[in-house]
């Protein structure tokens, strides 16, 4: 019932001060807080109440929900069978007061079965668009890596451009549109390896883990005497469609100087310039932990983004965007350490 993502950096705190030839004003932390960052920490901590009354622990993973949803981003899951990885994802999507869709993926799944299908109707001797599951805000895809590439592929377009286009007519996307799929990445019977184009639109990778003793202990407690997980129909919607939209352009308005944003950039070529790698990561890698930097740093309750802010999301922004160099997959070289050392490659901004 509960997963344990790995967050092992380690973050000291910096202090920020303003470039001599920066083009932007200098960022005054004394400035006081907008209201809408306010508004937001308030109803992120209603979100984390109604989740842990399923969820036991699991805050940080709670918190790269809620930066997905604020960046219009998506995310990916993976763990092995039965650490909640889809309970986390649909009760998640239980306190947003939008939508909601799920798909099984499996091998026979057709791309028609996910978006829809042209039907032709008899009486006004005309062909009508029955939209599919994809057709929703929130969308949990189960076992995502079941489905063979053909159907991945029809994910392409919703996922980066939040439309979906049939037979010539394109049908946009709400902008509270999030996809969390999940997948297992020990059983490898029918299953099939996600594209890399595709790995690349989930702004999140998390890989969780086995909890804790003490975590599995409580997770004992709570369903001892609740076998059908009725606990879950106690989780209510907190979050509003008109409050999204207002989160989102709020994040988009907190404020990154150009020396975080040339660490960012640091950050990514450094990936591109590493012995360790084969492929390193893109501008879309860049511009995912610009964005995912400044929806942490408003769950911080902060309008300005800082170095620790950074370095809290690369790690998952990049682990699914770089391809280690074979000989170092064989050796067993983890990606955690490679992007660890590509951030310590970089000088920090002070």
């Amino acid at each position: 019932m509960n997963e344990q993502p790995s967050f092992d950096e380690d973050n000291e705190g910096m202090e920020l001060n303003s470039d001599a030839g920066s083009t932007e004003k200098p960022l005054d932390e004394s400035v006081a807080v907008p209201e809408d960052i306010i508004d937001l920490n308030r109803v992120a901590a209603k979100v984390r109440a109604e989740l842990q009354k399923v969820i036991v622990g699991q805050e940080d993973l709670m918190d790269y929900l809620l930066i997905s949803l604020l960046t219009k981003g998506h995310v990916l899951l993976e763990g092995v069978p039965g650490i909640a990885k889809t309970l986390m994802a649909s009760m998640f999507a239980r306190t947003i007061n939008v939508d909601f869709g799920r798909l099984q993926f499996t091998p026979d799944l057709m791309p028609s079965d996910v978006i829809g299908t042209n039907i032709f109707n008899m009486k006004t001797s005309d062909f009508q668009f029955r939209k599919g599951p994809l057709f929703t805000d929130v969308l949990l895809i189960d076992e995502i890596n079941r489905a063979p590439a053909k159907t991945q592929s029809a994910l392409f377009e919703v996922m980066q451009e939040r439309q979906a286009t049939v037979d010539g007519v394109t049908y946009p996307m709400s902008d509270s549109y999030m996809v969390i799929a999940t997948q297992n990445p020990i059983d490898q019977e029918g299953t099939y390896k996600l594209p890399e184009a595709q790995l690349d639109r989930f702004l999140f990778r998390i890989i969780l883990e086995h909890p804790s003793l003490e975590n599995e202990v409580l997770i004992l407690h709570r369903f001892k005497e609740d076998f059908s997980g009725r606990q879950s129909d106690n989780v209510r919607p907190v979050i509003e469609r008109e409050q999204i939209n207002r989160f989102q352009k709020a994040v988009e308005m907190v404020a990154i100087k150009d020396d975080i944003l040339e660490y960012i950039a640091g950050i990514v070529d450094g990936t591109r310039h590493n012995g360790d790698i084969y492929l390193g990561a893109s501008p879309r890698a860049s511009l995912a932990i610009m964005k995912a930097s400044k929806a942490k740093a408003a769950l911080s309750g902060r309008n300005f983004v800082t170095p620790d802010d950074v370095r809290d999301v690369t790690y998952f922004v990049l682990n699914h965007r770089i391809i280690l160099a074979p000989e170092r997959e064989l050796e067993g070289v983890s990606v955690r350490s490679v992007v660890d050392e590509v951030i310590r490659n970089v000088e920090v901004p002070r």
